[in-house]
């Protein structure tokens, strides 16, 4: 499957999957970075009417993600996620999340990418995000191999 490399295909593809059902849209796409946004709603928010951590993981997850897929080295065919962490710096109850992700490291077998994640009307950094992913070749990890 090859990945699509332009907003509106991303856009399009992420459409029924988790980062679709967050409501999370790609706005940038650049060289080694990747500009998301999320507005938030009701369901987005914990039982204790603040913003739920995986809500904020969600976005910038997928930012980071989206970003490894648009900058796999040559030869690499997709990744998985081999670490992340989250700091978390402040909350909101509306209003706009965005996201601003940016390769950190592009390696043959690694990529590292930070995220910075924003409440867009009070421009407070809600998180600082960092994953590392491990770089998948065609044929290294055949999934049907596993039970």
């Amino acid at each position: 499957m090859v990945f699509p490399r332009d907003l509106p295909g991303i856009n399009n593809r992420i459409k029924g999957t988790l980062p679709g059902t967050l409501g999370v849209e790609i706005v940038e796409l650049r060289d080694k970075a990747l500009s998301a946004r999320m507005s938030l709603r009701p369901d987005h928010l914990a039982p204790n009417g603040f913003l739920h951590a995986a809500s904020v993981v969600g976005l910038a997850d997928t930012a980071c993600g989206l970003g490894s897929l648009t900058n796999l080295p040559e030869g690499g065919t997709g990744f998985t996620t081999i670490e992340l962490k989250t700091n978390f710096l402040a909350t909101a109850r509306d209003g706009v999340l965005t996201c601003e992700a940016r390769l950190v490291h592009g390696g043959r077998t690694t990529q590292v990418w930070d995220a910075e994640v924003r409440h867009k009307e009070s421009d407070k950094t809600i998180a600082v995000f960092r994953c590392t992913q491990l770089i998948l070749y065609m044929g290294e990890f055949d999934v049907s191999a596993q039970g």
